[in-house]
């Protein structure tokens, strides 16, 4: 499942990324990655901003982070759903905090002044190496460093960036000496969830909170030398636009979001009628009082 900005259009932020024009001064722009739990974090923030009667835009799709976040460091948008371990990373590569409290501490020191982070939810969703049943039980595999062996029979499988990023392809090589046979360039979702299902791929970059896993039996591999660090759900936001009001209204939404939460919501979305992430987010909003 793909969404793209109201209107349509391949690219949510052509018309301020080409200028670098900032946002409306009276407007948040709520904007996201291309994968479905970010558009559904995305419309939470959005549907509770807009509840306490705040002016919301929303430019949701809009790709990796590699796309969205110079939009944020520009003012393009305003305030994007991250996950604390891999935007740390994303911003000092030699990052090498791993714990919950200490990425999140690293983090508020390492963003540029113009953005913030506020409260991070106990909900994480992290990077994972995934492997079918089958392939786990061929390799006597329970963590990461037991494919090490045999990588040159493995095709991984993964978005593009992540044979760039610090903790993707050159961190399993460098932690684990893990090096594949190949590597397939995948969109996260459906699209990898059939590749490994097919044996195209051996083994995939999965977000631990997708409900392929459980739904297909996925194991997901231990990761005993931390190469992926702790990954909390958090608000990245233009520091001009983080009032008051946003902030209660983003932090209440922290304090009651936890993984198994994620999880359910996830499988929610994952439903045989599709629900659009729009309709799970009012869902949950309702039933959590917020």
């Amino acid at each position: 499942l793909t969404l793209t900005a109201c209107g349509g259009g391949s690219d949510p932020l052509a018309n301020n990324k080409a200028t670098g024009q900032p946002a409306p001064t009276d407007t948040i722009i709520v904007g996201s990655a291309d994968f479905t739990e970010s558009q559904l974090l995305a419309e939470i923030y959005a549907q509770a901003l807009q509840k306490k009667g705040v002016k919301v835009d929303k430019k949701l799709g809009i790709g990796s982070r590699e796309v969205y976040f110079p939009g944020l460091k520009d003012g393009s948008i305003d305030l994007v759903p991250e996950y604390t371990g891999t935007v740390l990373q994303y911003l000092n590569k030699s990052a090498t905090e791993t714990s919950s409290e200490d990425v999140y501490a690293a983090l508020k020191k390492t963003l540029p002044p113009e953005l913030t982070v506020l409260d991070k939810a106990a909900a994480e969703d992290k990077d994972a190496v995934v492997v079918t049943k089958a392939t786990a039980d061929k390799y006597n595999a329970k963590d990461i460093g037991d494919l090490a062996a045999h990588g040159s029979e493995i095709t991984f499988g993964g978005p593009p960036e992540f044979q760039q990023r610090p903790d993707g392809i050159p961190g399993l090589k460098s932690r684990y000496n893990l090096t594949f046979k190949d590597y397939k360039s995948l969109a996260p979702g459906a699209i990898t969830t059939k590749a490994l299902l097919d044996g195209t791929i051996q083994a995939a970059d999965i977000f631990t909170t997708d409900a392929s896993i459980e739904a297909n039996g996925f194991v997901v591999l231990g990761d005993s030398k931390n190469n992926f660090a702790a990954q909390n759900v958090v608000p990245v936001i233009n520091t001009k636009k983080a009032s008051d009001t946003v902030k209660q209204v983003l932090n209440s939404i922290a304090a009651k979001l936890d993984t198994k939460t994620l999880l359910d919501l996830n499988g929610k979305l994952g439903a045989p009628d599709k629900p659009d992430p729009s309709k799970v987010a009012a869902d949950w909003l309702a039933s959590a009082g917020i």
